[in-house]
């Protein structure tokens, strides 16, 4: 099953209550989306809720992707806020939910955030992504190339650092 893409959906209370369960599925299955595990929900409304806000409020956009009915994956473009930078985007808190892994599903939806983004002016995407976790080699199956290194600037555990990569997509237009 293929998924279907949403841009800017109305964040109705059930959306929000959605995106906090697979945020914190994620997170307790190890994904690399700001906490390591366990997390409840709790602990995912103290980052979810002012993404809610730049998204609600502007400029940020929410991209989501169900499979039928169920939330399957989300992103979110995250305005720069700073004119210098007005040409490119960046994506954050790119999630699938952890039964959909390698299904397909991540590659379409970031497919799905370059179509949009190119169609929004944006002229590149840049995702930064936790070492350890193969994650830089996703995202360069896709085309993102690695652009620089903040060593050991994820701290996941005492004892356990974690590189920051920063990776960057140009989007050059299509025909």
């Amino acid at each position: 099953m293929s998924l279907r893409f949403v841009l800017d959906p109305d964040l109705t209370p059930r959306l929000r209550a959605d995106i906090v369960a697979l945020w914190t599925d994620v997170s307790n299955a190890g994904g690399a989306v700001g906490f390591v595990p366990p997390v409840t929900a709790a602990d995912v409304h103290v980052l979810a809720d002012p993404t809610f806000a730049g998204i609600a409020d502007g400029p940020d956009r929410l991209l989501v992707g169900y499979s039928g009915d169920r939330l399957a994956g989300l992103l979110v473009f995250s305005d720069n806020r700073f004119p210098l930078k007005a040409h490119w985007c960046v994506l954050k808190r790119v999630m699938v939910h952890p039964d959909a892994q390698g299904t397909g599903y991540g590659s379409a939806l970031m497919a799905e955030a370059a179509r949009i983004g190119r169609r929004l002016g944006h002229e590149a995407l840049h995702v930064t992504v936790r070492d350890g976790l193969g994650l830089d080699r996703f995202y360069g199956r896709l085309g993102y190339r690695e652009i620089g290194r903040l060593p050991g600037a994820l701290r996941v555990a005492p004892g356990d650092d974690r590189d920051e990569i920063l990776m960057w997509l140009d989007l050059a237009p299509t025909d």
